[in-house]
Order: C-alpha cells, then structure tokens, then sequence
C-alpha cells in the first residue's frame, strides 16, 4: 500500500454510492498580534442532501462566534453551500476561503454542549471572513492505494477520512462580526478529505496543530477505534521539511465536571530527536454530532475545539487548535481515562 497525492486532488472528487460519501475542507488560523483566529469547515454529504458548514471565531476578548448550518446540495461539484466557499488558485500553493451569513456570539462559550440553547438565548450578528491561504509546506497524506495503483476499499460504516491531506499555510485577509472587523496575518493548518465518514467511526482521538511562524510547526494525532487499536501519526515541522513522527505521547489537565482539555504536555519523537510541547487552552467551544446506528444504539460525540497557546523545549511560542473527539458514555467522554 502507498499513498497517491496529485495536484488533481485539491479539486472534487467524484460522488461515491456510499450514503454517508463525505468530501470537506478545512482551514485554521491564528494571528497573535491581533490575538484572534478560528477555523471554517465545509463538509459536503451530497448523497445525504446537505453539507456540514461550520464558522468558528476566538475573538480577542474570549468570545466566541460560531455558527452550524446543514445547507441543502444535491451534488458533489464545489465547495459553496451556506455562504461558505473555497477555491482553489493554485494547487498545494494559494487557495481563498470566504464566509459572508449570520453567526451567534458567546460570551461563554461552552454552553454550545446545548446548541438549542445556546443559538436560542445569544445574540446573532452579520459576519464576512474573507482569507487568502498560501502553502509553508509539503503535503502531508494523500489517498490509500495498492501497489498497482487501485484504490484500497474500504467498509462505509468505518469510514472516517480514506483521502486525507494535510498542510500548514499562511493566511491574510480580513474578518468582521457586527461592527467590528479585524485584518488577519496569520499561520495555520488547512485539510482536505474525501471518502465515507461517520463522526462515530474513531471512538476518541486527539489532534493537535500548531505553528512556530511560517517555518515550524507540528501536527500530533492519535487516533483510538472502539476495539483499542490504536493509530499515532504526524509530523515536525522545521525550516520547511516534515519529520515523520514514530512515537507520540499526550498527558492532559481536565477542568470542569464536564470534562474538558485545558493543559496539554506532549512529547513527540522523530526518527532522530525529541520535542517536548507544552499547551494552554486559551479559548474552548464543544461541538456535538449525534447518530442512531443501524442496530438502535444512540451514539452522542463530542467535539472540542480548543484554541491553544504552545510553548516548545527550544522556547519558542506558537498557537494552534487542539482537537478532542470522544464518544460520550454515561455523560463522560471514552478518552478521558485512556
């Protein structure tokens, strides 16, 4: 088995016949001199009419602005649903991503564990993310193939990502909630998948991002499946190049009875060196996917979306999201006990 990676795959892949056919982009960002950031997501799900469209914005004073919409779309041929659109410039080099809709603001943001709610009782205001994406990177990923170059098949109700690629890039642009607008020139971490996916397919995982200025940075992922196996993948980021990582371990701090990460300590290990990569959560909103299975049982997932602060053993600073998936079992999430 290899991975295949062509400038190709930046564009949309075809419409597969699994009903839960999943192709989405991500893009992250944090600018530390206006100490703001956030992610936007697309995710389209054509065969299930609609698309996962999600703005999440840490602004300067701990509010969050955040909004999920489930677009209706019928096919599998851009990346504009919601008043979200990405486009491709330039494959692996410059792409543009764009918000313009209504978005609420948290003054607490953790209260998105009860989204009804939380949509219910904030107040909404007009948002325009408008952000220029260019590569610091190699690619990171790719798709799954045999040697002779057949794609690997795969069951639609493990799915999760098949294609996956990863990149860490450099973004400058402009963001504005209600009255205030903010000009971005930042670094971050953008995605691309394709293939089935059920947010319930990993049983927990962690994924950390993060950026030392435009030519260093990480990404940390373990991911866990209901059976205990385990995958621990990602890369160092220094002067340009990736080092494959081949072993990863992640302590974290809870706060709160519910359960949330707050500290992280790290250690990743290269073929040839050790870094050891301490974070804070700055600002945190949880986000829920819920899914009945074919056989009747309610699964609940939670994901939290932490914007972080990270301190390096060479003590430069950087920022980055951290990303904790879990299934939620007796109102705990799986992972906390791992």
């Amino acid at each position: 088995m290899r991975l295949r990676l062509e400038p190709s795959d930046e564009l949309m892949h075809p419409l597969e016949e699994a009903t839960n056919f999943n192709e989405s982009m991500y893009f992250n960002v944090y600018d530390p001199g206006e100490r703001i950031g956030g992610f936007l997501r697309l995710g389209n799900r054509a065969n299930e009419g609609y698309a996962e469209m999600t703005t999440c914005l840490y602004l300067p004073d701990g509010r969050v602005a955040f909004t999920y919409h489930r677009p209706e779309i019928t096919h599998n041929e851009a990346f504009d649903a919601g008043g979200m659109r990405f486009e491709v410039v330039e494959p692996f080099e410059h792409l543009r991503a764009s918000y313009q809709g209504k978005i609420c603001i948290l003054e607490r943001p953790l209260e998105m564990a009860d989204p009804r709610r939380a949509f219910t009782e904030n107040p909404w205001a007009d948002c325009a993310v408008k952000l220029e994406y260019r590569g610091l990177s190699p690619m990171l990923g790719g798709e799954p193939v045999n040697d002779d170059g057949t794609p690997i098949t795969q069951k639609a109700d493990e799915g999760f990502a098949r294609g996956h690629y990863e990149q860490h890039v450099g973004a400058r642009g402009t963001m504005r909630v209600g009255d205030d607008e903010w000009v971005v020139d930042g670094v971050g971490l953008r995605d691309h998948s394709w293939g089935p996916r059920f947010w319930q397919s990993p049983w927990w995982y962690r994924w950390l991002t993060g950026n030392f200025g435009d030519d260093g940075g990480f990404v940390l992922s373990i991911v866990t499946r209901r059976d205990g196996a385990r995958h621990v993948g990602g890369v160092w980021l220094a002067d340009g190049v990736y080092e494959p990582l081949v072993d990863i371990q992640i302590d974290t701090e809870w706060r709160t009875d519910d359960t949330y990460h707050d500290r992280i300590h790290a250690v990743a290990r290269t073929k040839d060196a050790e870094h050891v990569i301490d974070g804070k959560v700055l600002s945190l909103i949880p986000l829920r996917n819920r899914r009945t299975t074919p056989d009747g049982e309610q699964l609940v997932t939670r994901i939290s979306e932490g914007m972080t602060e990270w301190r390096d053993d060479d003590g430069r600073v950087g920022y980055g999201l951290s990303e904790y998936l879990d299934q939620i079992v007796d109102g705990q999430p799986v992972g906390a006990t791992a």
